[in-house]
């Protein structure tokens, strides 16, 4: 039997060969509004949350976003929600539920601020993936997606209306996945 201070070094080895397959999931995160959240006047959206859900869960899904969060989880990939926005963890996993999603994490404002930001001098961006080992995440924001390498993770764009939004997502996560050595 090998010492354990060999095999380990054998894994890192491997590792930075590329040659190490990585037993986690591989995380996935959308930014909400404008994202996920999108007004029906420039997007086409999911039907509406009928009486009286609707008149409380007043935000509208992009079309499709049930769908491809579900095919995500199904492929392997954990989903999460990272948003700057203030709303409770409990009013976002609720209103997903609804749609018949389970998110797998959500960090809101208050968690970043708490978990990331803390009690630092310095101010760190709005978001931080990484963070939460969170390897692509979908925002709209260019300067959130500029800095992702920055801050070691990848960023897809997303914004105007876009009728393959959901297979240009998975095709990326697919790429980086592969390239990461995800199972």
């Amino acid at each position: 039997m090998e010492p354990a201070i060999l095999a380990k070094g054998r894994q890192a080895a491997r590792r930075s060969m590329g040659e190490y397959t990585r037993t986690e999931k591989m995380r996935v995160s959308f930014d909400l509004d404008e994202v996920l959240f999108v007004s029906p006047a420039t997007h086409k959206t999911e039907p509406p949350l009928k009486f009286p859900l609707g008149n409380f869960f007043k935000e509208r899904l992009r079309l499709g976003t049930p769908a491809l969060i579900n095919r995500l989880q199904q492929l392997g990939y954990e989903v999460w929600v990272y948003t700057s926005s203030f709303r409770t963890e409990r009013y976002i996993r609720s209103l997903f539920r609804l749609y018949g999603v389970k998110l797998d994490g959500i960090v809101n404002a208050q968690r970043h601020l708490k978990e990331v930001q803390g009690n630092r001098q310095t101010v760190l961006p709005q978001k931080l993936p990484s963070r939460y080992h969170i390897s692509l995440h979908v925002d709209d924001e260019s300067v959130i997606c500029t800095a992702a390498g920055q801050y070691g993770f990848e960023a897809y764009q997303l914004n105007a209306q876009d009728d393959d939004w959901q297979e240009k997502i998975v095709r990326r996560a697919e790429q980086i996945k592969k390239r990461k050595h995800f199972v």
